[in-house]
């Protein structure tokens, strides 16, 4: 009989160990999460892309999972003050911290001091096309553009923002690719970057389409080659970077990440509603609406994690190279 207790107070002790598990844990908290109104820490000024981003993302995200959203933009030093606060924050998954592609180049370039393996991706949202923008009363076409860098070696002069920006990035790689002698201005502000293509004080710029559609309208400034496999489709007379023979495809990227210690079950419920977000008709119209759709932008968080080290691999050769 006494055997028969042990044996029987044995497999409660161990019901009960299994009950109090950090899986059973984590488990409960992803229930009840969110507990409490989130915090979106955007790694941006007002206003651009990635602020966008986090306020199209606010009421939907509202409503999915039945709690308030709060918007804080924390664009110092590319963006690296909001890294650091999710970084050094709690791990309840509450803090999501809102970044594009500065956030890997900038580590890249040795600019911020939060390392990927302080953070956890929960998802990639966006994959926006990168193109070489031009003043078309200078270059008619990318042929006219080449065909004056080559001719000029060491005179053809690219602008971006900061020196370890995604547009920077974009210069490096397609110097790369085509073995161009050209060279690179950083700038503080988008604007000053278009200012001075449309001024004629420097030969283009690489940025998104969404962030130039208005001087499209006007017909200061145009695309004239994007980094894409196929042309898109608002835009069929613009050539590729892969029909050109280039293997460059690379983009600016934005996605949200948490706390790196944040419980995998409540990273999970982040992901799966993010993904619900994603799908939505609301979400899909607002890519469509600024050109976000020609490239899939979801990548869950594991295969997310996979493209950052990849890129980080990739812009720190591209620096070093330099």
């Amino acid at each position: 009989m006494l055997s028969r207790h042990l044996v029987l107070t044995a497999s409660a002790l161990g019901l009960t160990l299994a009950a109090a598990s950090p899986a059973a844990f984590a488990a409960d908290d992803a229930a009840d999460f969110p507990s409490k109104p989130l915090q979106f820490l955007v790694a941006a000024g007002a206003g651009g892309g990635t602020d966008n981003f986090a306020r199209t993302i606010k009421p939907l995200l509202e409503e999915a999972m039945d709690t308030r959203v709060t918007v804080i933009n924390l664009p110092s030093a590319s963006g690296a003050l909001a890294h650091q606060r999710t970084a050094n924050g709690d791990a309840d998954g509450h803090t999501l911290d809102f970044a594009s592609s500065t956030l890997v180049t900038s580590l890249a370039a040795g600019q911020n001091p939060t390392g990927l393996d302080q953070l956890t991706p929960v998802a990639r949202m966006q994959s926006d096309v990168m193109t070489l923008i031009v003043d078309p009363d200078k270059y008619a076409d990318f042929d006219a553009f080449m065909e004056h860098a080559k001719a000029n070696p060491g005179e053809v002069i690219i602008g971006g923002t900061h020196a370890a920006s995604p547009d920077r990035m974009a210069f490096l790689s397609f110097r790369d690719a085509t073995g161009l002698d050209i060279n690179f201005i950083p700038y503080d502000e988008e604007g000053s970057v278009a200012a001075n293509v449309m001024g004629g004080n420097i030969d283009g710029l690489f940025g998104e389409i969404s962030s130039v559609l208005s001087y499209m309208e006007s017909g200061e400034m145009m695309p004239i080659l994007v980094f894409a496999e196929d042309r898109l489709g608002n835009f069929p007379d613009i050539p590729t970077t892969v029909e050109n023979g280039w293997d460059l495809t690379d983009g600016n990227e934005r996605g949200i990440f948490v706390h790196a210690d944040t419980p995998d079950a409540i990273v999970e419920k982040l992901e799966t509603t993010l993904k619900g977000v994603y799908d939505s008709e609301t979400y899909q119209e607002y890519e469509e609406r600024v050109n976000l759709h020609y490239r899939e932008g979801w990548l869950g968080s594991d295969a997310y994690r996979e493209k950052l080290e990849q890129n980080l691999e990739l812009y720190t050769r591209l620096l070093e190279n330099n």
